[in-house]
Formats: C-alpha cells, structure tokens, sequence
C-alpha cells in the first residue's frame, strides 16, 4: 500500500503538472470505483484544479468552491501519467482523469477491487474521511507519545492504526522500528520516556528520508515503480536477508495479508519471534533464539 512518503510525492507531481489546468471529465471503467453520488461525478467536469493534499493515505484533488475528488488506493492502486485520452488498460484500469493537457490513469492490479474514489462537497464532509490519527510529521512528541499509548497495542499495531497515526503502513513501520530498536511485538504500556523519543525520533527521520529519496528518483517525472519493497531498506521485504547494522539475517511472522519484518539482534534481544502456524507446526522444535536457529542451520 502507498504510504505517507509515496503519496507525499505523488500528490507534489500531480500539482507540479496539472495545477491551474483544467479536468475535461472523468472516464470509469470500473463502476465500483465510486462509492459517492451526491454530488454526481459530472459535477468534476470542467472544473480547474486548485491544489492536491495528502488525507492520511488518501489523495484530495481541491477542484475550488470545496469540491474535491478524492483517491484512496489501497494495496494495489496505482497513479499513471500518460497522454490526454490515454486509453485505460483493460484488466487493471478503474478510471482515467482527463486534464486538458494528459491524462492521469488509475489502476489496481489486483482480482480484489479496493481502490475508491469519492466526490465530496465541503471541507466538512472531507473531514469526515479522516480516520483521526496524528500527523506524525507535524507532531510533537508529547502528541505523539499520547497517540501511541491511547490503547495499549503492540508497536507495529499501533504505528499503522490510521486512528493513532496517519499514513504508515506495514512497510515504513518495519522500517522505523528497526531504526528505533524496538521489538513490533513490544506493548505500547510497556514504553517509557526514552522509548517513545527514540520511536518519535525514529519516525521521522525514516518518513523525511526516504520522501527526500523518492524525490530524488522521480524528479521532474512521475512515480512509475511505487512498491513497498525498495533496494536500500533495512528490514522490510528483506526475509533471510544480513541486517545492514549486525549482520543478522532479517527474521518475518506473517499474520493474514501482511507480515512483520526484523532483526533479532537489533530490536529483540536476540529473540526468535513466533510464527503462530509455524509455532504450531513445530512445537517444541520452533527455536528459541536467532543464536539456536544459526546453529541448527549451521548443522544443516
């Protein structure tokens, strides 16, 4: 799923490239796309767009007098820049917005259609959209410290419960995490002062970095590759993978659609963490330690 830095920087592209200019209609391809009707989609058509911002991991385009599309996309939903009219791809494609100049193309390539797309009135109704959660660039940390410890949840819960804190997802929360030094499954009460300040400072650094970085790649252009696995991350996607601080080979539990990414050594004490299938599976054999699963490979 896009996250904070993703949508940062497709929301700068979009208003590097269409602000001022005018969008001539919307084309749906795929009706479940919509999931507002008042006002109708019509009403977009024609109108100039002002601005686009980030909603947690949704993206506003602000067509004036408070109307505004807005794009949520998912796991799977993906932004193309192509030329005015481009056609929308038959499999993959939900709808296309038609600027006076290009086209932006919405796809979703996957058999589970998850993106939406929203035409609000007011900036009450968009309000409403927004799950609650802090701004995690732009709070304190006191706010941020309160945000996290409102439930008590395990770190990775808390980090990408978008009522908590907006905009991480499963991969930047691996990844601060593992720059923080915490365990994921580490309960939120169980913090303490210098706890949350280095998961504060963490964060930040994180989200500010790898914004920058993906700037960086797109420059003047349009994100093409948006992934959540990207050469140059410490943990995530990185399974059997040597830490980039210890060396240690990158440790995962899976858990529905997502999975947990870390490093024993760096963030749990040199703790294996449980697999719940794969601790049942294995029973007393699941290994303990990351020093007595080495050792059995080592045997192996």
């Amino acid at each position: 799923m896009p996250e904070l830095p993703d949508v940062v920087v497709y929301v700068e592209r979009i208003e590097a490239l269409c602000k001022g200019r005018v969008l001539e209609r919307v084309r749906l391809a795929s009706p479940f796309l919509l999931r507002s009707f008042d006002p109708p989609l019509s009403a977009s058509f024609g109108r100039r767009l002002e601005g686009a911002r980030r909603l947690g991991k949704r993206i506003v385009l602000d067509l004036g007098e408070e109307l505004f599309l807005v794009v949520h996309l998912m796991v799977a939903g993906r932004l193309r820049w192509r030329e005015r009219g481009a056609s929308v791809p038959g499999k993959v494609g939900l709808c296309a917005f038609d600027f006076e100049h290009g086209s932006l193309v919405l796809t979703e390539a996957s058999s589970k259609k998850r993106a939406s797309l929203h035409l609000i009135r007011g900036e009450a109704a968009l309000a409403e959209l927004h799950r609650g959660g802090i701004e995690p660039l732009a709070a304190t940390l006191a706010e941020f410290g309160d945000a996290l410890q409102r439930e008590n949840r395990t770190l990775k819960r808390a980090l990408t419960d978008p009522r908590l804190v907006s905009g991480i997802g499963n991969a930047y929360s691996d990844e601060i995490l593992h720059r923080a030094r915490l365990s994921p499954v580490r309960r939120t009460d169980q913090l303490r002062g210098g706890d949350i300040e280095r998961l504060y400072d963490a964060t930040r650094e994180v989200l500010v970095e790898w914004t920058d970085r993906l700037r960086a790649e797109v420059g003047e252009g349009f994100p093409e590759k948006v992934t959540a696995f990207r050469d140059g991350m410490a943990v995530h996607g990185r399974y059997k993978k040597p830490c980039p601080v210890c060396g240690t080979a990158v440790q995962r539990i899976r858990f529905a659609e997502n999975e947990v990414n870390y490093c024993p050594r760096c963030q749990t004490e040199g703790k294996l963490l449980a697999d719940r299938a794969l601790s049942r599976l294995l029973k007393s054999d699941w290994p303990r330690s990351i020093d007595e699963l080495e050792e059995r490979l080592g045997k192996g």
